[in-house]
């Protein structure tokens, strides 16, 4: 169960955030964010749905987000995980006594670079499609016991469309988006959807993010890849909520959370993220 759960960690973290909706960059403009993700989990979604119990785990992922106007309707987009840290907890009967020892690796993860480029632009509505490339540069078995993962060790090509609106001045807006991943290595297809919807309140951006994984099953259930077994076919559907805050037009600060709906061969516990942000 333990090398189930460890490599969902990592698939979560790099799931997208939406930044940026249907909307392109202005030639020139660029969006950069520094953020935290982590997760402290010991509940798990199995195969088919039910939540037990795991041994500790935790993941840490610490990133750098990136949008740039290459043109008026081209943005290349960037997330580099620069430091990830996957860490299970050791194990002791209630007298103290040891049963197994913890274990923990400390890597570089996995890279997604992407181009969006801007459809349409009609009165408040907007559409893009992007393609993201996901590169393995992760450890993908690591750690004393080979159990833990920064990457996936498979390489993404993932295709996404954006639709979104806004209301009023700005300051209300509403994105959704579809799109196909396509994974290398013997994983599964995968179906991607979401929705998005932010409004500015005295200051604050309060946003909610509801976001799902659709496996197509069509690889192996069970990979191996340098001894280790990687889960493959998982399936989630998670809201996650949100708070942004503009100190001024160029720099501003953002706390966040994600909860699982329901899951296959997922962690069953919350994540939070922490994140600076600057527009230049």
């Amino acid at each position: 169960m333990k090398r189930v759960a460890v490599i969902v960690l990592v698939l979560i973290s790099v799931a997208p955030t939406f930044a940026g909706g249907g909307w392109t960059q202005e030639k020139g403009k660029s969006y950069w964010k520094l953020g935290q993700y982590f997760i402290i989990a010991n509940n798990y979604y199995t195969p088919s749905g039910d939540i037990v119990d795991i041994t500790t785990t935790g993941f840490y992922s610490t990133s750098i987000y990136g949008e740039y106007g290459i043109s008026s309707k081209l943005t290349a987009i960037i997330n580099l995980p620069f430091l990830v840290r996957g860490t299970l907890n050791r194990l002791e009967r209630p007298d103290g006594t040891l049963i197994e020892e913890g274990d923990e690796l400390t890597s570089f993860g996995d890279v997604d670079l992407a181009l969006k480029y801007g459809l349409f632009k009609k009165g408040p509505y907007v559409g893009s499609v992007s393609l993201t490339l996901g590169l393995p540069l992760g450890n993908p078995s690591g750690g004393r016991t080979q159990l833990l993962q920064t990457g996936d060790g498979e390489f993404n090509q993932m295709i996404t469309f954006d639709v979104s609106r806004s209301f009023g001045k700005g300051n209300v807006y509403a994105s959704a988006l579809m799109g196909f991943n396509n994974r290398t290595e013997n994983f599964s297809d995968e179906f991607r959807y979401g929705v998005e919807f932010g409004a500015k309140v005295k200051g604050f951006w309060l946003i909610n993010r509801i976001y799902g994984v659709q496996s197509f099953n069509n690889g192996d259930d069970t990979i191996i890849v340098n001894n280790s077994i990687f889960s493959n076919n998982i399936e989630y559907l998670s809201y996650s909520p949100e708070i942004a805050y503009d100190i001024n037009d160029k720099f501003g600060v953002s706390v966040g959370a994600g909860f699982a709906f329901s899951g296959r061969r997922v962690l069953a516990d919350p994540a939070y993220s922490a994140g600076i942000y600057l527009k230049l």
